[in-house]
């Protein structure tokens, strides 16, 4: 079997995020734009994805006025800056098959225009017409200018500190090309 492409189905395929800090944290979503999975003789080699910053939405929030308020910071420079960085991107650099269907992905996030390498496991599904694959991906905000409120950065934060690493739960469904 020769290198095959796999569209990501964006409407199947899905981020959740969740962010923490000394009182609790907060989980949402936010949407994928594109992408491609690609094989070679069955194995995942490599791909790349991009997600829509501007559709981050906060779940665990129900009053409309506090959400918005919070959805508005998050779309601020003191996080994604989302009116001049609108989408952030994953390229695949390396996969490993640890065994059947456990990998570690490796691969350059970018967020914001700063990119930086990091890896974490991930489980892949292959059939002949579509890959599954999911993984959830630690990342500190602060290598990509994302310092509010971080320990690192200012002190006497108390009960406002945000802890610098934040999740994202990524679910991918892609179909074979034609």
């Amino acid at each position: 079997m020769e290198t095959k492409n796999f569209e990501i189905v964006s409407a199947q395929s899905n981020i959740d995020w969740t962010g923490k800090k000394v009182t609790g944290a907060h989980n949402g979503t936010i949407a994928l734009k594109e992408g491609t999975l690609t094989l070679n003789k069955g194995q995942l080699i490599g791909g790349n994805f991009v997600i829509d910053t501007t559709s981050i939405k906060i779940l665990d929030i129900t009053d409309p006025d506090t959400n918005a308020q919070f959805a508005g910071h998050l779309f601020s420079a003191d996080f994604f800056a989302t009116d001049q960085f609108p989408a952030a991107s994953f390229d695949i650099t390396r996969i490993d098959q640890v065994k059947d269907g456990d990998h570690l992905i490796t691969g350059n996030l970018t967020i914001k225009g700063i990119t930086h390498p990091l890896s974490f496991p991930a489980d892949v599904q292959v059939s002949p017409d579509q890959i599954t694959a999911s993984g959830k991906i630690i990342v500190d905000r602060t290598k990509y200018d994302m310092k509010f409120r971080s320990g690192n950065f200012f002190t006497n934060l108390g009960d406002t500190l945000i802890y610098n690493e934040f999740e994202l739960d990524v679910q991918l469904t892609a179909s074979a090309t034609l």
